[in-house]
């Protein structure tokens, strides 16, 4: 198996990515694509090449966050985003994983990749880890930010395939993100893809209001992107701040030597917590409904972050995520 990875891509990149990839190369045992500028690349990665499964392909070009999407993927060819998408798309790689220009990530999937037959729109999946028990999926995260019914219909049907596999469960639960749980609350588009959810066949539980998030009542959280997006963010300025006052109560423990014995079991459990808030441990989104595996990593990923993005594009590479969406045969809705 061999993942790409766009490491012009982050607030942190290139040398954070490049720690991730090596990481991740050494502990799921595959090879890595490294796409960036050559001779920085083979400067950070040359003590690692010859151990682990490295290969240096050249995209001197870079997307910046600023650009316009379709304009910066069509102008720029040899950028790390569209060599990173084409080596997918011309079967060199079996992932992508990009922390880069989101818009431009999505863009490049649209163009150069293309949507599976009877998929309206591509959805961001991401993964919630806050419930001790399991996790859920938010859908959409981020790709669409105005949506119809059909569409939120459409990232339920996504999310069921992606969920089944990876969360291991036969029939997921389904929720609908509204202000309220009767079914006449929300706006229009919430009410009318709610009957279009409870004429789905899916295991469509409802309505969920935003706290049941954390509760985790359903396997599968469907909103449109614009609102999916702010509520993933929110989480994540919640993680940050959750393990920050985490970091600050064992610097006071660790100065309360007298303290120590009695809170060590504490310490474990707070330790699980944290690690469970913390949006790192998945590392990113994939991209449902696009011929190819793509998974979005955070802007703000560091090595961590990426090596488990990394390691989600395995799991997803392994499970044909495409080819099992195809072989549901998904039509289009008719939209009004």
């Amino acid at each position: 198996m061999i993942i790409a990875v766009d490491t012009a891509g982050g607030d942190y990149a290139p040398h954070e990515v490049v720690k991730g990839a090596i990481k991740a190369a050494e502990e799921y045992k595959i090879e890595i694509a490294l796409v960036g500028n050559k001779s920085i690349l083979h400067v950070l990665a040359r003590r690692h090449s010859k151990q682990v499964g490295l290969h240096i392909i050249d995209a001197n070009q870079v997307i910046s966050c600023d650009e316009s999407p379709l304009k910066a993927v069509r102008s720029k060819p040899n950028s790390s985003i569209v060599v990173g998408m084409n080596l997918v798309r011309d079967g060199a790689a079996d992932a992508f994983v990009s922390a880069g220009h989101t818009g431009a990530v999505l863009a490049a999937a649209f163009l150069n990749l293309g949507t599976i037959e009877g998929v309206e729109r591509p959805a961001l999946g991401s993964i919630i880890n806050i419930s001790p028990s399991a996790p859920a999926l938010l859908v959409d995260a981020g790709a669409n930010a105005d949506c119809r019914p059909s569409h939120l219909l459409q990232f339920a049907q996504l999310g069921n395939i992606y969920a089944k596999k990876l969360f291991g469960t036969d029939s997921p639960r389904v929720g609908l993100l509204s202000n309220g749980e009767e079914e006449t609350k929300g706006n229009r588009l919430i009410q009318e893809s709610h009957q279009l959810l409870k004429e789905s066949g899916l295991n469509f539980i409802g309505n969920v209001e935003g706290q049941e998030i954390l509760n985790r009542t359903v396997d599968i959280i469907v909103t449109d992107g614009f609102t999916g997006n702010i509520v993933l963010k929110i989480m994540e300025g919640l993680s940050d701040s959750f393990i920050n006052s985490l970091w600050q109560v064992g610097q006071f423990i660790s100065k309360a030597n007298r303290l120590q014995r009695k809170t060590s079991v504490r310490d474990i459990q707070v330790g699980s917590q944290s690690k469970r808030m913390d949006y790192r441990e998945y590392g990113g989104a994939c991209l449902l409904g696009v011929k190819g595996n793509v998974i979005v990593a955070h802007g703000r990923s560091q090595s961590k972050a990426i090596k488990n993005a990394i390691g989600l594009a395995k799991r997803t590479a392994e499970q044909n995520i495409p080819m099992l969406i195809r072989e549901e045969n998904l039509t289009r809705e008719v939209t009004v």
